[in-house]
């Protein structure tokens, strides 16, 4: 398992996290949740969110994200089956 503690080392500065797919998004790392060990969420600043093939797909000021491995999808609300 990656070792999400050393975000905290990262703070200030522009990161970038990549997904399986290709696509990526890149900001400032302005924060981590919690401040102190392994990390589960992060904010960056003047985001940058490309797709697979290269294209900027948003930007945004600011966005909270988990940059931990993802483990399942599943729907959470929604329409209910039949």
């Amino acid at each position: 398992m990656p070792d999400y503690s050393k975000l905290h080392d990262m703070l200030s500065h522009r990161i970038r996290i990549d997904y399986d797919t290709g696509a990526h998004v890149s900001g400032y790392l302005a924060s981590c949740q919690p401040a102190k060990g392994q990390v589960e969420f992060v904010v960056l600043k003047h985001v940058e969110m490309v797709d697979s093939k290269g294209q900027t797909v948003g930007q945004v000021d600011e966005l909270t994200l988990s940059p931990n491995v993802t483990v399942g999808l599943a729907t959470d609300e929604g329409p209910r089956g039949r």
